[in-house]
Order: structure tokens, then sequence, then C-alpha cells
């Protein structure tokens, strides 16, 4: 009994810290939800009020009706889906190259993709910007979609999770007459799919969120997504109505958080996959 109540005690700092961590993140998600009921009266009341009395629904279609958010839903679908599809393509492809193929200079490739996660985002924007202007890709969802495809991440992941495969079964279809695409797509993929879907919801969570990048290479109001889009809710007078603001900010949450939520069984077993052998 007093060894029990032992081991409960020693779990209460984790719980306390698991709770501070739910306050930490949970409190301004809350705070974003509700300011998007409120009025600006409300949103800058103190003490602060916690749950509006007159729930302000029209904040949402203020919001709505302030900008094309329509055609920045279609402009984010299709650049996060093409993206992140590019992007897993290419990761799947690359990590199987370096695990599987026997080749001399793979070790020193993979080298380079590790240096390639320490590059900054920020040092390719003006080579990518040329690039993407030599092309005439400006203002297209080539140009958003195309320099965002890097692999070096989801390369080293897969890499990591790869090596864990169980080499009988993988021997048993080469045995079974599986070429290299066969083999990758068939016996391989499958396998690995908690890990894909955890390399997934990283990736469309980072090209949906993504600002810098689509202002810079779009100019037209008609190809921005919806991060940028939010931005068209500010009032340049300095003036900010807030509710509308943070309506138009739960349009850009929302629906990552339910992919999250109907993602999140395969994302610890996935990140587990991906790092159990170097």
């Amino acid at each position: 009994m007093a060894e029990r109540l032992l081991r409960r005690l020693a779990h209460v700092p984790l719980y306390l810290l698991l709770a501070l961590a739910v306050v930490v993140m949970g409190v301004p998600f809350y705070w974003v939800v509700t300011g998007a009921l409120k009025t600006n009266q409300e949103i800058y009341t103190f003490p602060p009020v916690w749950i509006p009395p007159n729930p302000r629904w029209e904040n949402f279609v203020e919001a709505w009706d302030a900008a094309p958010f329509g055609r920045f839903y279609l402009n984010s679908i299709v650049t996060t889906l093409a993206g992140s599809g590019l992007e897993l393509l290419l990761a799947l492809t690359s990590a199987y190259a370096l695990v599987f193929l026997r080749v001399r200079v793979a070790g020193a490739a993979f080298l380079l993709i590790l240096a390639a996660l320490l590059v900054p985002s920020q040092v390719t924007l003006l080579p990518n910007y040329l690039t993407v202007a030599r092309l005439d890709w400006i203002n297209t969802y080539q140009g958003i979609i195309v320099p965002g495809a890097s692999v070096a991440f989801g390369t080293f992941l897969f890499r990591q999770h790869f090596r864990t495969l169980s080499r009988e079964i993988l021997d048993a279809a080469v045995i079974d007459g599986c070429g290299h695409l066969r083999l990758l797509w068939q016996v391989v993929v499958p396998l690995s799919q908690p890990v894909m879907v955890t390399f997934i919801l990283i990736s469309m969570v980072s090209k949906w969120n993504e600002f810098l990048w689509p202002l810079v290479v779009t100019n037209s109001l008609d190809m921005r997504t919806l991060p940028i889009g939010i931005a068209y809710l500010y009032s340049v007078e300095g003036v900010m109505n807030w509710g509308p603001i943070l309506a138009g900010t739960l349009f850009v949450i929302l629906p990552m958080l339910v992919i999250y939520l109907l993602a999140q069984r395969w994302i610890v077993s996935g990140i587990a996959s991906g790092a159990v052998k170097g």
C-alpha cells in the first residue's frame, strides 16, 4: 500500500508539468476562440471577459466578407496538398535510394542532406526567387510549390525508419522477384504508414502556415494564401477590430487542428519508428 502511494506521489510533479503545459498552450487558443465572439470593448475589458455574454457570430461573416477567403482557401489547399505530396514522393524515393541501393556516395549524400537541415530558409529566399522569376513562375502555383519541395527532413526521417525494417521480409520479397519500385510501393511503403502519416502532417502544417515565401512570390490577390489573407483584416488607420481578425485566425487554425485530431494516433508511433536506429 505504501509503495503504491509513493509511486503515485512520484508522478505528481509530472502531472503538474502536464497541467502547466496545457495552461500555457490552451489559454491562448481559448482566448482566440472566445475573442472571435467578442466585441472590441469586451476584448479590452479588464478583468478579462472569459465567456462572451452575447456571442457575436457576425465577426465570422465580417471576416469572410472583408477579403476573398474562398480564393485564399483554394490556394492554400492546392499548394498544401501538392507541396506535401511532392515532398513525400521525393523523401520516400531519396531515403529508399540511400538505404537499399548500394552506391559508394550514399554516405556523402546523406551528410549533405543533414547539412541542408542546418541552412535557414531565409538564406535560399533570394536564389529561389531569382530562379522562379527566370522561369516566369511569379504568381503561379508551381512558383509557390516547387521551391518548397525540399526533402532533407523527410529523407532523414524515412532513412532512419527504413533501417529498422525486417531484413527477412525484404529479402523474401526480393527472392519473389520484386524489383526496386515494386519493393518500395508494395512492401516498404505499407510497413511505413505511421511514419508517412507523421511526415505528411508535419509537412502539411508547415506549408499551410507558410507566410514569407507565398508573400514574396505572389503579388496578386487571387494567388494569396490564408496566412497572408489575415493581413487584409488589419486596419491601415491603426484601429483594430479584433473580433473579425481573431475569426480570420480561426479560418487558418481549424482545418489543421481537425487533421491533427484525426491523425494523432499515428504521430507518436511514427516519430518513434523514425528515430530508433541510427
